[in-house]
């Protein structure tokens, strides 16, 4: 409550919109529909749960693909689950591990299933169980192996705590188990209760075997070590994090006193982990460190694995302005090392996820703008022949599969619509070609989990107003075999519903640039009213917002805005991840906030001068994290456009956020100094004349609550009007806890109702 004092509305003024929320809607209900039932609310979508998703059971392919295992309720045991088999061609189950094989002796309970893996040899099943939150996922458990021989099962790693083993995977000769604990690496046998401890330098600071915090944020380095394919090593990474800014989060909820939380948490511009890559034997247990030049600090080691053998180690070396990234081969025996190829680009560049080894060994492939489009590359061991896979102006969007034995890269493009996503596939060998796999039908979002023979995928489509469906298709002829899950209640309920129509569209700007948009216009839409217009935004280079893809509660909730009379439109600046070619990703180099802010203004401009159905004078937006930063932009360099925003979880100086992000787009502060300025919205607060409403979770580790803080400060020196919630300990989704997302929209469906109304007084 104090915090919401804080704001110059104060207490007061949110009683106020609360008791005449009830009025507003009511009203603007009522007019709009016979039937009320139908009409969406804050209810029925957040608490209600009206529109979650069945989705489709996870598989897990086995060999080649012919055959693949879910998991399944158990009809014999209570609260219990089997894996079964399926077979892809026919879908013909068959029952692998029945639940009565995962009780523990003594307990008469069955495990739970979080996650579960096959050994090479079929003789062992890792379960996965007892899950807890580790940053972003649950990536702490425990580890139960199953013998499926004998039925033996027994825990691995009991000389741990429980729920705090990460990421245990077998040997590829299916004799050992590999696991970390406590910032070190163990092995275990499968036949016997042998535990060998690997590494003894892990601590607070030191960690083997996965990422510090912003390299799982940014780099996604989670699973930090690797089998040699002859089982006798491990390949891991190394974060000494000694030096690193702590930032302290405070946990207020719990107690009588509050409790710091610290994090080892990287600003831009400030001193990273040391990073580094070893092997290490599994029978000396000796460590043979991987020699890279340069500063370990001022580099990253983003990718690594073995080089397609037992004695070589491949490495992605990026130097830290991230505009370089060096392939090194490392001998594995003795730590030597030889840059093979560079990449590089003027601004920055992506690191490769999974180079596929062709040949024997003799070539690896490799994604790379350095045509102007992001093609696919067959590169020699030696790094010396180059040879282009995927031909034509058009971005690879994302590698789905190399199968090596067939001669084909299966990859998802969209060459003719941004906004959609098809399967395509071109040859490993002869004449470069493209072809397309996915149906040419109704434009949609199409994705794969493709089997490593590639004869079968789990195909999931969407649209933008269509929930997902999921069916089991043959490839290449992506015949449907049969429907996994469709969503048909879910379907039932939106035909049920109100709905207008949904548009995408170009809107041009400066220079005949074309963005690409959408918008959402309410059932009973008149172009010859006035309507309030609510733009999405997040046009940052992590993501696009104008995507013909089903994202649950975001389309669900502004189509209960459209129900209440509200156009919502979204329009992606230059800059964002669109399959648009290297020059459009990059031209935002060094002015993020800047050149997007900009574009949107133009945009919504143009929207303005080209629809009269638009009020000028009730324009609003709302985004969240990048989009948080680029509604608080868009309030306080463009006051004359946008009368009210809602900022959520947000960067207000982009000296708070870290190193990897930040830098990578930005450069260093140092040495943009006045990029990072212009860029951050904080510099023009002062200039605030619209209605602003300010969202944080206090438990934010990604983007900090401080940064809610500094811009509170600021707007209270300048004597701004502001609204303020803060949610305690919940982190950047604020979606912890009974009742938090239901609150969370319904206040920002409040304060648009009042600050951006339907209908002038």
């Amino acid at each position: 409550m104090s915090m919401r004092k804080q704001s110059a509305w104060g207490a007061a003024t949110v009683c106020k919109t609360l008791c005449l929320l009830s009025l507003a809607l009511g009203a603007a209900l009522m007019a709009r529909a016979t039937e009320t039932s139908e009409l969406l609310s804050i209810d029925r979508i957040f608490h209600d749960e009206e529109f979650d998703l069945s989705r489709p059971v996870p598989s897990k392919w086995l060999g080649d693909g012919d055959e693949y295992t879910t998991v399944q309720e158990s009809k014999s045991v209570t609260g219990g689950f089997d894996i079964v088999r399926h077979d892809s061609a026919t879908g013909r189950q068959t029952t692998l591990v029945r639940a009565e094989q995962l009780v523990p002796a003594g307990t008469g309970s069955p495990i739970e299933i979080k996650d579960y893996a096959w050994s090479d040899d079929g003789r062992f099943v890792l379960i996965n169980t007892n899950t807890v939150k580790f940053r972003r996922l649950e990536s702490f458990g425990d580890y139960w192996l199953l013998n499926l021989d004998t039925g033996n099962l027994r825990q691995l790693g009991k000389q741990a705590r429980p729920s705090a083993l990460m990421y245990a995977k077998f040997s590829p000769d299916s004799r050992h188990v590999a696991y970390m604990f406590d910032n070190n690496l163990y092995i275990e046998s499968t036949e016997g209760i042998n535990v060998k401890q690997l590494t003894h330098d892990g601590s607070d600071l030191i960690v083997n075997g996965t990422g510090d915090w912003v390299n799982e944020e940014e780099f996604d380095l989670r699973d930090g070590f690797k089998w040699s394919p002859d089982s006798k090593r491990l390949c891991y990474w190394q974060f000494d994090t000694e030096g690193v800014g702590t930032f302290y989060m405070m946990k207020n909820t719990d107690d009588v006193y509050s409790h710091p939380i610290p994090l080892q948490y990287p600003k831009a511009g400030t001193t990273n982990s040391a990073t580094r890559v070893g092997t290490v034997d599994i029978e000396s247990a000796k460590t043979v460190w991987i020699a890279l030049e340069g500063d370990p600090r001022q580099n990253y080691v983003p990718r690594m694995g073995w080089a397609a053998n037992s004695g070589q180690v491949i490495i992605q070396y990026v130097n830290r302005l991230q505009n370089r990234n060096q392939v090194i081969l490392a001998n594995a025996n003795d730590g030597s090392s030889n840059v093979i190829f560079t990449d590089e680009d003027e601004a920055w560049l992506d690191v490769n996820d999974d180079p596929k080894w062709l040949e024997d060994g003799a070539s690896f492939t490799w994604l790379s703008e350095r045509d102007g489009w992001r093609h696919l590359y067959q590169i020699s061991r030696d790094g010396k022949d180059v040879r282009l896979l995927s031909p034509g102006e058009f971005d690879i969007i994302r590698i789905e599969n190399i199968d090596a034995d067939s001669g084909w890269v299966y990859y998802i493009a969209s060459p003719d619509d941004n906004a959609a996503r098809y399967l395509y596939r071109s040859p490993l060998s002869g004449e470069p070609m493209y072809e397309r796999l996915t149906p040419v039908a109704t434009p949609a979002f199409h994705e794969y989990e493709i089997s490593p023979n590639s004869n079968w995928a789990l195909h999931t489509y969407s649209t933008m107003d269509s929930p997902p469906v999921t069916d089991f298709v043959s490839l290449p002829q992506h015949e449907s075999k049969r429907v996994i899950a469709s969503n048909s209640d879910v379907v039932a309920l939106l035909q049920s519903t109100p709905r207008g129509d949904l548009e995408f569209f170009n809107v041009v700007i400066d220079d005949g640039v074309a963005l690409d948009g959408w918008m959402m216009k309410p059932p009973d839409f008149d172009p010859k009213r006035k309507y309030p217009l609510l733009m999405y935004v997040y046009s940052e280079p992590a993501g696009q917002t104008v995507l013909n893809r089903w994202r649950n509660d975001t389309y669900v909730w502004h189509l209960m805005l459209t129900q209440m009379g509200y156009v919502v439109a979204s329009v992606d600046s230059r800059g964002t991840p669109a399959p648009r070619g290297r020059e459009w990703r990059k031209s935002i180099y060094r002015q993020i906030g800047i050149l997007a802010s900009a574009d949107q203004a133009k945009a919504v401009t143009a929207l303005l001068d080209d629809r009269t159905y638009l009020d000028r004078e009730r324009v609003g937006s709302w985004g969240w994290s990048g989009g948080g930063q680029m509604t608080l932009n868009a309030m306080f360099r463009y006051p004359e456009i946008y009368k009210t925003g809602v900022a959520v979880s947000f960067v207000s100086d982009q000296r708070l956020y870290d190193t990897i992000y930040q830098e990578r787009f930005m450069g260093l502060p140092d040495d943009n100094e006045e990029g990072y300025r212009l860029g951050s919205p904080i510099t023009f607060a002062d200039r605030l004349e619209g209605k602003l409403l300010l969202v944080h979770g206090t438990g934010d580790d990604n983007v900090h609550y401080q940064s809610s803080e500094q811009l509170v400060d600021k707007l209270i020196g300048y004597n701004k009007k502001f609204s303020f919630m803060i949610y305690p300990d919940r982190s950047h989704s604020i979606d912890e806890k009974e009742n938090t997302k239901r609150h969370h929209y319904g206040l920002m469906t409040d304060f648009l109702v009042e600050n951006l109304p339907v209908w002038r007084d």
